[in-house]
């Protein structure tokens, strides 16, 4: 439950993977396992996430959302400003989940990309683990 419940809340369906994996936590008592399972669902929803973005074309985007092409020029700039390093706030709710397509999107490197998301999301449960534990 805690892997699918955090799996899907990295992807486009909106709700917290951090109510998941607190209830989670208190309920099994188990620090190790669900931060292993939390990151591991989260993470590889961001990775899913991102290869949405991959397979995306910039015609697509043009013709469905209307979007201009200087729109798109001009966000990709910003992107490659700060390149893969945005992976890491990929844990942040709602903002995540619109960079991790953004940088598949734009075709950022894959692998620093996934690694730093993994970086991100671990660092997330693991803060939530140690503040769980205060208590």
């Amino acid at each position: 439950g805690l892997f699918i419940g955090t799996f899907l809340a990295a992807t486009v369906i909106p709700f917290s993977s951090d109510a998941v994996y607190l209830s989670v936590l208190a309920a099994t008592g188990n620090p190790a396992g669900c931060l292993i399972v939390g990151t591991l669902g989260n993470w590889l929803g961001s990775v899913f996430t991102y290869f949405i973005g991959w397979a995306g074309k910039w015609e697509w985007i043009e013709k469905r959302f209307k979007v201009k092409p200087e729109t798109l020029a001009g966000q990709k700039k910003k992107i490659d400003r700060y390149g893969v390093w945005l992976a890491l706030i990929c844990w942040v709710p709602i903002v995540g989940d619109v960079v991790a397509i953004a940088l598949g999107f734009y075709k950022t490197r894959p692998f620093w990309s996934i690694i730093l998301m993994l970086v991100g999301k671990f660092g997330r449960f693991l803060v939530w683990t140690l503040i769980y534990g205060l208590f």
